[in-house]
């Protein structure tokens, strides 16, 4: 189908095309004498105090600077033009969702565009896990068109997932993970843009939550193609590049209609006043540089520690995939060179319960057999994770 002849109301669900939005009283409203929202307008109860540089206590609380008595903005504006100088292809803060982490937009995304019972999603395992747990949750079909996974390729089978999303009418959503997770792999431009231009009426979505981590000669960012692609929505968190896990954000960017019925859905103040104001500071110039900095600090000891020191330890056999994320996918393997999920899971199992130090098992992944997926940590965390992992497979021996 040309690109031009998207048409996003084939796609919305057609009561969702008919939904009269709520509408929240900060859509109107948000200076001068507010009594409109049923606010207490004595201020917050938490008092936190704040210890000045004289060591006095002050008497402005966050509570206070951040006015957390009052709705916080439903819609993010000054968070999205941070973004947009983060992602400064992206045209306007009309192209820009913000969700309560990035399963908050994977939920809605799947309820705008997914019939329950009637229709489905297509997923490329090994992939993220809440792809297929959000569609069981809302009665959504899976279909799934596995990655080209011999050698750890981890790659689109591009004709596949085309003749899979084309020739069946119930698949709304296709769900594509660049970088991936677990396979920490990032996906061919020109294999994403032939599934864009098949003719596939529904969204097309890359979810980029490692994206930073990529470095520049392999690949970036698929949110620069949105403006040539309306069906195309990229996600993207605060949690992983950011280090800001806790305040759960999550970040859409898509076709201006995409994400106008995005916002229509979504509960009025799902966002935090406390969640917008770290990621306001943490979109700063100051803060966008500080990311980058742990980010090459954080490649530094992907690349040139910890790849390279797995790799010397007895029974690792490969780290598989492209390496583009903030961990790195490692195979144990036997004495005949098999992936083994035995020695795998027994790495894990010792390493958590008895030394205290925790990776993620994937060996049930398609694609990851004898996988542990291995978080890139401080240096001191990466040197205490080789010392344990070397003294486990020891003792096994």
């Amino acid at each position: 189908m040309p690109v031009s002849s998207f048409d996003i109301t084939r796609v919305i669900r057609p009561n969702i095309l008919r939904l009269e939005p709520y509408r929240c009283a900060r859509d109107d409203f948000s200076e001068g004498v507010l009594l409109d929202a049923n606010e207490n307008s004595y201020g917050p109860a938490y008092q936190a105090n704040v210890t000045c540089e004289d060591g006095q206590i002050c008497v402005e609380s966050q509570a206070d600077r951040l006015q957390l008595h009052r709705y916080p903005d439903p819609k993010g504006y000054e968070v999205k033009q941070r973004i947009l100088k983060l992602r400064p292809s992206v045209a306007s803060v009309d192209n820009v969702f913000l969700g309560v982490g990035s399963d908050e937009i994977i939920d809605l995304i799947v309820r705008i565009t997914c019939r329950p019972g009637r229709d489905s999603i297509l997923i490329t395992p090994p992939t993220y896990g809440m792809y297929k747990v959000v569609a069981s949750i809302n009665d959504v079909g899976i279909v799934k068109v596995p990655l080209i996974v011999e050698d750890g390729e981890f790659q689109l089978d591009v004709d596949a997932v085309i003749a899979a999303a084309t020739g069946n009418s119930t698949v709304k959503v296709i769900w594509l993970c660049s970088p991936g997770n677990p396979t920490g792999t990032i996906l061919r431009e020109a294999d994403v843009r032939r599934v864009l231009d098949s003719g596939f009426e529904g969204v097309v979505v890359v979810d980029e939550a490692y994206v930073d981590f990529v470095r520049a000669e392999r690949g970036e960012s698929f949110a620069r193609l949105v403006a040539e692609y309306p069906g195309l929505f990229v996600m993207q968190t605060m949690s992983k590049s950011f280090g800001l896990a806790g305040i759960r954000l999550g970040v859409g960017i898509g076709g201006c209609e995409v994400v106008s019925y995005l916002n229509r859905t979504k509960a009025p103040y799902s966002v935090s006043s406390l969640t917008l104001d770290v990621a306001k500071d943490a979109l700063s110039d100051e803060g966008i540089q500080k990311m980058r900095s742990v980010v090459s600090t954080l490649q530094a000891q992907r690349d040139g520690y910890l790849i390279p020191k797995l790799l010397q330890l007895p029974s690792v056999g490969a780290i598989l995939g492209g390496n583009d994320g903030n961990f790195v996918l490692c195979r144990f393997v036997d004495d005949n060179g098999g992936a083994s999920n035995e020695i795998a899971k027994r790495v894990y199992t010792e390493m958590a319960q008895n030394r205290g130090l925790v990776v993620r098992y994937r060996g049930s992944d398609y694609g990851c057999e004898g996988c542990l997926r291995v978080t890139v940590g401080t240096a001191d965390e990466n040197k205490l994770l080789i010392d344990t992992m070397r003294s486990v497979l020891s003792q096994a021996d």
